[in-house]
């Protein structure tokens, strides 16, 4: 009789970039254990995402704002839970992450030290941040055994987000969109303006990507309408598709761009594992922490002085870090290719 494999339940990130560099851990899961079954508790937006992922085979999804503590939510999803994996992977390192694991008898809980979780993970580990010095990689560590985690001199197995052709071609339908070569603008970042390209910039960039004959088409969600209104006002095959689609959709159509102009952000991180060329523009965080998961990718940053702070405002109030890339400098990459 074959070997069911191991039951494993990850306590997936709350952020749709580090979602999609979750899946370095599945793939890396089930390359050691190809019979194993992985569950996914995640947020349920996230569920489009990780239905994308050949490696996730369930998706339990906690009901639970966005820094909600949702004590009722957590234990019943932990009762459904119970009996079921043999092993935990908690991604956060916040005390509330660990709770479903622990409220649901999972024998063997791992996660990196934090917030005095002593009593709900029972394998902590340390986090050294110089050899686990990006997101991704701290991911893929909890998945493998400490000594080898701990060296970091493992393989990054590359996201690949599933493409459904039949809903692409419903959205050409349905949203008008022409068939010019496309490519996409993601103007927004999640955690703020430091990290957001210059919206003039972006739409000169668009306006001379018209001009060689290709379509724009400016992604995001329902907060970035008015930034894609800026973009996109009164341009001819530049189409302002923020909030006008699911993420499942975003998948779809940033597979079918040629290339993608973004910040540091998670449909960056989106675009890359659909398989889209990147154009990536780094303005107060770092390519070296959080690079697009494809070699498929150009970085544009200019490492100034005061880069990379971290901050969400540029604390010298001038973010010549995006400022100073100019949109003739990506345009020259667009058009190389």
């Amino acid at each position: 009789m074959p070997d069911p494999g191991e039951r494993i339940l990850v306590v997936g990130p709350s952020w749709v970039g580090d979602m999609v560099m979750a899946q370095s851990l599945f793939k890396t899961l089930k390359a050691r254990d190809p019979a194993a079954t992985i569950g996914v508790v995640a947020p349920a937006w996230s569920r489009p995402i990780l239905e994308r992922m050949e490696e996730v085979d369930e998706v339990a999804a906690l009901e639970v704002g966005h820094g909600e503590f949702g004590w009722a939510a957590r234990r019943k999803l932990a009762a459904s839970l119970r009996g079921r994996f043999d092993r935990a992977i908690v991604l956060p390192r916040s005390w509330k992450s660990a709770l479903v694991p622990f409220l649901a008898r999972i024998p063997r809980r791992v996660g990196f030290h934090g917030e005095q979780r002593y009593a709900l993970l029972n394998e902590r580990r340390r986090l050294d941040k110089t050899v686990l010095d990006q997101t991704v990689k701290r991911f893929v560590s909890l998945g493998l055994p400490a000594d080898e985690a701990a060296r970091g001199d493992f393989p990054i197995p590359r996201p690949a987000l599933r493409r459904d052709d039949a809903n692409l071609a419903s959205l050409h339908a349905t949203l008008g969109i022409g068939t010019r070569p496309a490519i996409a603008m993601m103007p927004g970042a999640e955690y703020g303006p430091a990290k957001q390209w210059p919206l003039a910039h972006f739409r000169s960039l668009a306006e001379a990507l018209i001009a060689e004959g290709f379509e724009v088409r400016v992604m995001g969600g329902p907060k970035d309408e008015p930034a894609g209104e800026t973009i996109a006002g009164g341009l001819e095959h530049v189409h302002n598709l923020c909030g006008k689609t699911r993420l499942a959709d975003a998948v779809d159509l940033l597979a079918d761009c040629r290339q993608a102009v973004t910040n540091d952000s998670g449909l960056m991180h989106v675009a890359a594992a659909a398989g889209t060329r990147i154009q990536a523009i780094y303005g107060s965080s770092s390519p070296a922490y959080t690079p697009p998961l494809t070699e498929n990718a150009a970085i544009h940053y200019l490492a100034l002085d005061c880069s990379p702070c971290f901050e969400r405002t540029c604390p010298l109030g001038h973010t010549n870090c995006l400022k100073q890339q100019p949109p003739e400098r990506i345009l020259s990459a667009i058009l190389a290719g």
